[in-house]
């Protein structure tokens, strides 16, 4: 079981929700978040207080070279079972619900845990793919990732027990000794298999990012949450809301990119201020 991590003491105070409360209020919210929302199910942020440094794995290190995906999969397979692992925290509930009451249009995440789905949303994005799925490189035949783990686990026993696991955003996992794994490959064509993320040095797919795009243009308001706005993809969407004029509402524990193009910045926790949104955003609470 992962572990929840101890929410930040930092909470938004009544003006600043007040703030926020009369930019999204009576509009169609489009929601975009980052490894912020996932902090307290136990999955380490990139950026945040603590979050070691990394040097992530490029796809032209994971495609040309067979070492370096035998260190991958070997960390891979231990951060997608802390993934599978988690929970949906109160933060993703609450998204869920206010999709399910109309309020939010849809949900954009760079995150790739899957943890928005399991929470109940249905109009997501998974703007940089999600650990759950892995696709062949060769015929393109997608598997479930349980049924690969499966066969890691089978090929290579030893590789479930670690002494101490460092898990990042990405679901990847330090493994200092990988030089026997044996790497799974597609039971179709036998070619090289890669989780459904997208790795550093690849673009997100053309058609997903226009899904993404028009959610943004579907919205009245734009809320960013648990995300500092660093990759690209964040700004890019960020800056159609802006051009559009829309509200902007930004929700991070520490400075982000975008803070300049916000109309309210809350230097605050994803889930508790979402929880404490809800109470003003949703109908039925409004109503009690």
């Amino acid at each position: 079981m992962v572990p929840l991590v101890e929410s930040s003491p930092r909470a938004a105070s009544p003006v600043e929700i007040d703030e926020a409360v009369a930019a999204l209020s009576g509009r169609r919210i489009v929601v975009l978040t980052g490894a912020g929302m996932s902090t307290d199910s136990g999955i380490p942020d990139y950026r945040g207080e603590g979050a070691p440094k990394r040097n992530p794995m490029t796809f032209d290190q994971f495609r040309e070279s067979h070492d370096y995906r035998r260190r991958y999969w070997a960390g891979s397979h231990l951060g997608w079972k802390m993934f599978h692992a988690a929970r949906p925290n109160a933060g993703h509930r609450v998204l869920a619900e206010l999709e399910d009451a109309g309020v939010v249009s849809g949900v954009i995440t760079q995150n790739v845990d899957g943890l928005h789905a399991r929470a109940g949303t249905t109009h997501l994005v998974d703007l940089h793919g999600s650990m759950d799925r892995v696709l062949c490189l060769n015929c393109g035949q997608a598997f479930a990732r349980a049924s690969i783990a499966e066969r890691i686990s089978a090929d290579n026993p030893w590789v479930d027990e670690p002494d101490a696991i460092t898990l990042a955003p990405d679901g990847d996992a330090d493994v200092t000794d990988y030089s026997s794994f044996v790497v799974p490959a597609c039971s179709v064509c036998q070619g090289m298999l890669k989780p459904d993320v997208v790795f550093f040095g690849e673009f997100i797919p053309t058609e997903r990012f226009q899904e993404a795009s028009a959610l943004v243009a579907g919205a009245e308001a734009m809320l960013i949450a648990g995300s500092s706005l660093v990759v690209n993809s964040g700004i890019r969407l960020l800056e159609q809301a802006r051009r559009r004029r829309l509200p902007i509402v930004i929700i991070n524990r520490g400075p982000t990119k975008g803070d300049s193009r916000a109309s309210v910045k809350l230097d605050a926790g994803a889930t508790e201020t979402l929880t404490e949104l809800s109470r003003y955003l949703l109908p039925e609470r409004n109503n009690a």
